[in-house]
């Protein structure tokens, strides 16, 4: 077994983390790879020694790790799908940050036996819509397209609300007057959406969100659509540019800019080890069920 290890940034706490789990795979006969700037970090501690392989793109990972391990919160996460896109190689997002609705497994709890559970297929894979964003100008997110959570159109700064004129599969839907539009996946229907007032989606539910951000008009509310349509967009406003987003990814348009959102062929493919479902971890995570009453 290949095991591929990437973080983005690690906090102090958990370089010894870190080192136990590269420990505990090296004792397990499993052969570690590390993403590059990972690697480094580790050097700088003296965690971990030079020759150890590692990868810092899509390219260097194809063909050499059989899972992927996402070491942080969900941002750190969703960042993988940069470097898995097409090669379906299963993630396991391990917690070491504070929320976490997609990293599975917290770092207190990942122990010989999850790992021995990974080992004897002991575990369940849940796959993940991803959209794409295409534009009729070039560069735009143009190494990696992808998002897990959500695409974002929104004003930059303080400027006015923008107008986002949207169609889906060609047929007008609406001009949005607003801060901005999310169009989310259900992965992404507890992130971002959620916080505008977008639905909670099940993960296997194949449709999209759309969702304003702020919309001048109050009667304006979310939409659920099939993830087999095409949305479309034009944007236009006050100022010059506008702030396009993909995840925690961003770039900055113009209103020449065309873009369209769809549902990417491939999907990603996330690792259950501890048995949460869905509604277990909603029912943790947005604390449902609690009673507040003193």
């Amino acid at each position: 077994m290949r095991i591929a290890l990437y973080s983005r940034q690690l906090k102090p706490d958990d370089i010894p983390f870190v080192k136990s789990v590269i420990s505990m795979l090296q004792q397990s006969g499993v052969d570690c790879l590390l993403y590059d700037l990972l690697h480094r970090e580790l050097q700088q501690g003296q965690v971990t020694h030079a020759e150890m392989p590692t990868f810092d793109s899509h390219n260097s990972l194809a063909g050499r790790a059989d899972f992927l391990f996402s070491i942080g919160g969900d941002g750190t996460l969703l960042n993988t799908i940069t470097l898995v896109q097409d090669l379906n190689i299963p993630v396991l997002g391990i917690n070491s940050g504070r929320l976490g609705f997609l990293t599975d497994v917290h770092k207190d709890e990942f122990t010989a036996h999850l790992l021995s559970a990974l080992q004897n297929g002991n575990f369940t894979i849940d796959s993940r819509t991803i959209l794409r964003a295409d534009s009729n100008r070039p560069a735009l997110f143009a190494n990696a397209p992808y998002a897990l959570n959500e695409f974002t159109i929104h004003k930059l700064d303080t400027s006015a609300m923008i107008t986002v004129h949207t169609y889906v599969d060609g047929q007008f839907l609406n001009s949005y007057w607003a801060d901005g539009i999310i169009v989310s996946t259900p992965t992404g229907s507890t992130a971002y959406s959620l916080s505008c007032g977008g639905p909670i989606v099940y993960p296997s539910s194949q449709t999209f969100i759309i969702t304003p951000v702020a919309p001048h008009n109050l009667n304006v509310r979310p939409i659920v659509i099939p993830d087999d349509k095409t949305i479309s967009f034009k944007v236009e406003g006050r100022a010059d540019a506008f702030l396009c987003t993909l995840d925690s990814r961003y770039e900055t348009i113009d209103h020449h800019y065309q873009i369209q959102v769809s549902k990417e062929r491939f999907m990603l493919q996330l690792v259950r080890l501890s048995g949460n479902d869905f509604f277990t971890t909603i029912r943790k995570k947005l604390m449902w069920g609690l009673d507040t009453r003193n």
